[in-house]
């Protein structure tokens, strides 16, 4: 913690970490330790969801020296072992979050959740027709049940949220038009407004924008590496005064 009171959070989305890539991240993580007080990773930390993913990532992640919170991405499905992944994970300190929540220096509540797509505003589905769309829009409800589930366990000053999926149209802004609907979805935008926490962070949206805001003005910082080295000088990480 800085020593004006804030707090220093470093925030970086879809590592996409492969087998063969022993070592990449740990510059990332050196770079954490002598920049900030707190590390959050959106989704997507590994590429196919794999076991020898996740144990290549845990490799680096084992080197830092500040709390780390998670949630996990699509990508992270993909291989059907979250139950291994997020032991892995656990073994290195990293706190992986799905309706729940983590407390970083007793003063930064962290609530996350993967979230889920179904689009924004006028554009958002309607649990209409057939059984598979109805299926598709519960998801994203359940997502957001889930958030307010944990933003409501928060009683701390400063609240941020964790998830991969955008709760937001601007932050996708620069994707293909017709991908955005599986992006994120304005679902997920009810619980901030209700609980207004100070940030809120997600990735999966690699061509989108960094900046928006919901319509209570809350932030919302898309912090998908890949979208961070085209647009920030190939930063790879993005650190928030809070």
């Amino acid at each position: 913690m800085a020593a004006n009171g804030t707090f220093r959070l470093a925030a970086v989305a879809d590592l996409h970490c492969r087998q063969d890539q022993h070592g990449r991240f740990r510059e990332l993580v050196k770079m954490v330790n002598g920049e900030a007080d707190g590390l959050v990773l959106p989704g997507d930390l590994t590429d196919h969801g794999q076991i020898d993913e996740v144990k290549t990532l845990a490799e680096a992640l084992g080197g830092l020296r500040v709390p780390c919170a998670a949630v996990l991405g699509n990508h992270d499905y993909e291989g059907g072992a979250v139950k291994e992944i997020v032991r892995i994970l656990g073994e290195v300190k990293v706190i992986v979050l799905d309706g729940d929540h983590a407390i970083f220096d007793r003063q930064l509540g962290i609530a996350g959740v993967k979230g889920f797509g179904g689009g924004f505003d006028k554009a958002m589905l309607q649990a209409f027709g057939e059984p598979a769309i109805k299926a598709f829009v519960q998801e994203a409800v359940n997502e957001s049940l889930k958030l307010e589930a944990a933003l409501a366990q928060l009683d701390v000053d400063k609240k941020v949220v964790l998830m991969h999926y955008a709760p937001i149209a601007a932050t996708v802004a620069g994707e293909e038009i017709q991908l955005r609907p599986f992006l994120g979805t304005s679902r997920l935008t009810a619980p901030l407004e209700a609980f207004e926490p100070i940030a809120v962070f997600h990735g999966h949206a690699h061509h989108g924008a960094l900046e928006g805001r919901t319509p209570k003005g809350i932030p919302v910082y898309n912090v998908a590496m890949p979208l961070l080295r085209k647009l920030m000088e190939d930063r790879r990480f993005r650190v928030f005064e809070l």
